[in-house]
């Protein structure tokens, strides 16, 4: 591996130089205690003194000192100079004798503690890039991992190449270690049929490792029955069976990942020793993703059925309503003559017969209809579905086996003995067969065939209710599927009682929750108390303007006024976008990469280092066709570039991982722009869904009428903060629960953003959310609909809470179940480890173990009386404090906005996706994300650039105006027309800051 096949000239001198220093940097490193001068004024000579210091601060801050001292940057040399004494011209001239130099950084090195690389170093590293190497491939993470790694066991870093040497020798020790741990696997009859994944077959009119990576795009019973195909498949070639725990989890996802982007012929060119693992990982993993997405489909089959029929209940139920008016316009016609005084009693019946007359009477008698079912009907209505549901359902049943927590016996009986029944053909269930599982509302159903007699409706209402049970279970996790990683036991992604015990102390210090539950209640009690005691103030005032009581106690929040924006903020806004210059999408693409690299962050998926010339201008063709909803065809057809090239382009370097990596070198960047310290601190953000219609037909694609009327659609969540920047986006069904995802864009949050503080609108308010985001140290702050209605709690005993808050205590309704906290409370805070370790997505916590309707299930309960709690003392807090409300609302309203940037940026085909597949949609969505951010940047440097030329021209600019500047405007920034990427064409326009030259007003104008 050549040294320029992983990195460029640039990156080599940027390696083995100084780089920028940043504020942070220059005080933690280039601080000089009193025990460091004494030891430097040893060199005597002003010149040596400074050229000395530089090497003592620089090898903790970079693992290394650059050979040419007299380039450290300015900031650091003038710092030393201060504090020392000497000036900095002194340090011209150093180092022209190389062997002084070397001599006093050898003294250095000593005096810091640190070592040389030498034999027993050198075996340590390449133990440990070994063991990196097993779960990444990548040259140059594995090099930066290595310079981290020396860092932190004080060795000086050698050379840049030597160092890569090593690096590659990792890799390609780490590929034999595969081969070697995974070599007993490959017996000849499992070697001859991986051979044929790669041999194309006549009944699939493809090869099987392609067939097998064609995702389903409905969920029809024909789509389901192709999974189980595959499923089955698979499992003749026992890939359900494979154990390839010897691999670490990062080293089967890279291989995995090669196994998919290649082509047959491409792995079949492969040597064996690369080939067969590859295979293997990509085998078991297929065994898994089908599985679950066999599942799925079953889920949204059945529940295609269920909403279709709750449909066609509610235009039953309106056309028995307008069936019913002329009955109820008779039954007010009777009652007017009943219930007349002055009508005795004798002669109702011939005012009956005489005003209404028989015949009306007699017409509704016969119109007359039987009382409905607790459901309105809806069972009955499913039951026109048994024929669509048994195209398979009994397959499914079949090739699946299911598993349970307690309770869900019965259901599971039930289960089994359906199958059974499909099995064998047979239609009448079998007595003593289960009904424990049925719902209430359902029973009646049950009970009424089994008094008729009528077998066959017995059966179809039973077997309904199964199906329907089942799903209702997998979606909760009280029912899982071993072998499976979306319906797998809830409590298999929480960590075991023996790997928590010594994680315990150390994760109650880092989220700073007692260990002792007395001690956490006693904790929250006094937040609460004190909470209590500023609504009881802010209620005494009993302002008409704002949260107060009414005379019979109601709650009254009115809404908050208009933000008092000042004046000159507006005037401040159009004057600054007039002063940015006007460019095209790509260009601000070009330049935010000059300065971020974001598109560094793209890497092969197969480890290829070497990145061609045009690589980067492909890059950022891909991210624009895909951020503006063009697609790579257009695109091709636009900018001149085959579309081939784009498509394995985007196939080889865009994954969601990837793209989330450049995502945070853009947002890393931003948060350190001056400007930004104006919008916000970055520790207050917030989250919510977005929704964008589908084209064609797709599993994650739902009809939601309110959004995409006839059509169908996703929902984008996306986590903002309160600087502007995006720095997490997920693709999930546009009808499921938002409140799952809240948390996890929080604890997945790779940027430098020091997020703390969390808002949502109602969807988040979940107990579960104000559970786990305070167990994990984070604040929860939503915007709560109907604030006044929800149910709070207190602690302590009702008469000694209205005694001491006489006008907030009564909104306290219900008393707290501090028993069950305290008896779960070691539960909790391994819930909320395994959350915060990433053992256990938040989502699956709150979607399934926080759902579960098991009876049973003390921790789901200890969660949500927590979670209560929680809620209560947020409540207490947000109702006393306007500026808080209006904190949560300004946050709220960035989100909004950064919305309508997105939905401008989407524009080509009326903004409708048409990626048919999870994944796809996810790596559009985050090409999106990627261009807003860009266009976010590149704004606020701009716009701070411009702020910085009207101060420099006299102008008194605050920054509390500077708050109200969003940059999220982009009337500077076009996003239609043809794309062009002329990378060095672009960057020759910048001047020797790298930037464009601003369009000045003119001096008058200034003052």
């Amino acid at each position: 591996m050549a040294t320029r096949d992983v990195f460029s000239e640039e990156e080599l001198a940027r390696l083995r130089g100084f780089p920028e220093v940043t504020r942070a940097e220059l005080i933690r490193y280039f601080t000089v205690t009193g025990p460091d001068e004494a030891f430097l004024r040893k060199f005597r000579t002003g010149r040596n003194v400074l050229g000395a210091a530089v090497q003592l601060c620089t090898l903790p801050w970079l693992g290394f000192v650059p050979d040419e001292v007299v380039s450290a940057p300015a900031a650091v040399v003038g710092r030393l100079s201060q504090r020392l004494g000497v000036p900095m011209g002194e340090l011209r001239g150093y180092g022209e004798r190389e062997q002084t130099r070397t001599d006093h950084l050898r003294q250095v090195v000593a005096y810091c503690g640190w070592r040389a690389m030498d034999t027993a170093e050198w075996k340590d590293l390449d133990e440990f890039l070994f063991a990196r190497a097993m779960e990444h491939d990548s040259p140059k993470l594995l090099f930066r991992l290595a310079c981290e790694y020396l860092i932190s066991s004080r060795v000086v870093r050698p050379g840049v190449v030597h160092l890569l040497e090593h690096v590659a020798t990792a890799r390609a020790r780490a590929r034999a270690e595969t081969w070697t741990r995974v070599a007993h696997l490959l017996t000849d009859r499992r070697r001859a049929e991986l051979d044929l994944l790669l041999v194309p077959d006549a009944y699939l009119g493809r090869t099987p490792l392609a067939w097998l990576g064609v995702g389903p795009t409905s969920s029809s019973p024909t789509a389901v029955k192709a999974e189980l195909e595959k499923l089955a498949y698979l499992r003749r070639l026992d890939a359900h069976t494979l154990d390839l725990s010897m691999l670490p989890t990062e080293r089967r996802r890279f291989l995995a990942g090669v196994g998919r982007r290649l082509t047959g012929q491409a792995l079949q060119r492969r040597e064996p020793e690369r080939r067969y693992p590859i295979l293997l990982t990509l085998l078991a993993q297929s065994a898994v993703d089908v599985l679950d997405e066999t599942l799925l489909l079953f889920d949204q089959a059945v529940s295609g059925r269920e909403s279709a029929a709750r449909q066609k209940v509610v235009e039953a139920l309106a056309e028995r309503a307008k069936g019913g008016e002329n009955r109820q316009a008779l039954l007010d016609e009777i009652l007017t003559i009943v219930l007349d005084p002055g009508v005795g009693d004798e002669q109702i019946g011939g005012l009956l017969r005489g005003r209404i007359g028989m015949e009306r009477m007699r017409a509704a008698w016969t119109e007359r209809r039987e009382r409905l079912p607790r459901d309105h009907g809806h069972l009955a209505m499913m039951h026109a579905s048994m024929t669509y549901l048994r195209q398979f359902a009994p397959a499914v049943l079949a090739a699946v086996r299911f598993a349970g927590g307690p309770g869900t016996e019965q259901l599971l009986q039930a289960v089994a003995v359906l199958a059974e029944l499909y099995a064998t053909g047979t239609r009448k269930v079998p007595a003593g067969a289960p009904v424990g599982f049925v719902p209430t509302r359902w029973a009646g159903y049950l009970a009424a065939a089994a008094e008729a007699g009528n077998v066959t409706e017995y059966r179809h209402y039973w077997e309904i209710a199964v199906l329907i049970g089942l799903r209702d279970g997998l979606r909760s996790g009280d029912v899982f599927v071993p072998g499976s990683r979306r319906y797998a036991d809830p409590a298999s992604f929480l960590l075991t009682a023996e790997a928590w015990a010594p994680q315990r102390t150390e994760f109650c210090h880092l989220v700073g929750k007692p260990a002792a539950a007395a001690d956490a209640l006693a904790q929250a009690d006094e937040e609460l108390h004190t909470a209590l005691a500023d609504l009881e103030t802010q209620l005494a005032k009993g302002d008409p303007g704002e949260v107060r009581l009414t005379d019979d106690g109601e709650l009254i929040i009115p809404p908050l006024t208009a933000e008092d924006v000042p004046a000159e903020a507006d005037a401040l806004r159009a004057e600054l976008a007039a002063m940015l210059p006007h460019l095209p999408l790509a260009s601000v693409l070009v330049e935010v990469d000059a300065r971020t690299g974001f598109t560094d962050h793209l890497v092969h998926a197969g480890g290829k280092v070497n990145r061609p010339a045009e690589l980067k201008r492909n890059l950022l063709y891909v991210i624009i066709a895909e951020a503006t909803n063009m697609g790579l065809s257009a695109m091709a057809e636009s900018c001149g570039v085959p579309y081939d090239v784009l498509a394995w382009t985007a196939e080889w370097y865009f994954r969601p991982e990837t793209l989330e990596a450049a995502n945070a070198a853009v947002v890393n960047y931003h948060h350190r722009l001056p400007l930004t310290r104006a919008f916000g601190s970055g520790a207050l953000s917030s989250s919510d869904g977005q929704r964008f219609p589908v084209k064609g037909k797709s599993i994650t694609a739902r009809h939601l009428s309110r959004y995409f009327a006839r059509g169908q659609g996703v929902s984008t969540y996306t986590h903002v903060s309160d600087q502007h920047s995006t720095f997490d986006t997920k693709v999930i069904v546009a009808t499921a629960p938002e409140s799952h995802y809240v948390l996890d864009g929080l604890l997945g949050n790779a940027t430098d953003l020091p997020t703390f503080e969390h808002a949502t609108d109602t969807h988040g308010a979940t107990l579960a959310n104000f559970a786990l985001f305070d167990l994990v140290g984070k604040q929860l702050s939503p915007r709560i609909r109907d604030l006044g209605k929800i149910t709070l709690y207190r602690t302590g005993a009702k008469a000694d809470v209205l005694a001491r808050y006489p006008r907030s205590g009564p909104l306290l309704t219900r008393r707290l179940n501090t028993d069950l906290i305290v008896s779960m409370w070691d539960d909790l805070l391994r819930v909320a480890a395994s959350v915060q370790g990433g053992h256990a997505t938040a989502a699956l916590v709150v979607g399934k173990l926080c759902s579960s309707k098991r009876q049973q299930n003390a921790l789901t309960s200890a969660i949500k009386e927590y979670g209560a709690l929680r809620r209560t003392v947020y409540a207490a807090r947000y109702l006393a404090d306007e500026t808080y409300r209006r904190r949560i609302a300004r946050q709220l309203n960035k989100g909004e906005n950064l919305h309508a940037l997105r939905r401008s940026l989407a524009y080509a085909g009326e903004g409708a996706i048409r990626r048919r597949h999870h994944e796809q949609q996810t790596e559009q969505m985050w090409c999106l994300t990627l261009a807003t951010n860009a266009i976010v940047c590149w704004s606020t440097e701009y716009h701070g650039l411009a702020v910085g030329a009207l101060r420099t021209g006299g102008r008194q600019v605050d920054d509390e105006v500077l708050a109200h500047i969003w940059p999220t405007h982009h009337a500077n920034v076009h996003f239609y027309g043809t794309h062009s990427v002329d990378i060095d064409g672009e960057l020759a326009q910048l001047d020797a800051d790298g930037y464009r030259p601003l369009r000045l007003p003119g001096p008058a104008e200034f003052a």
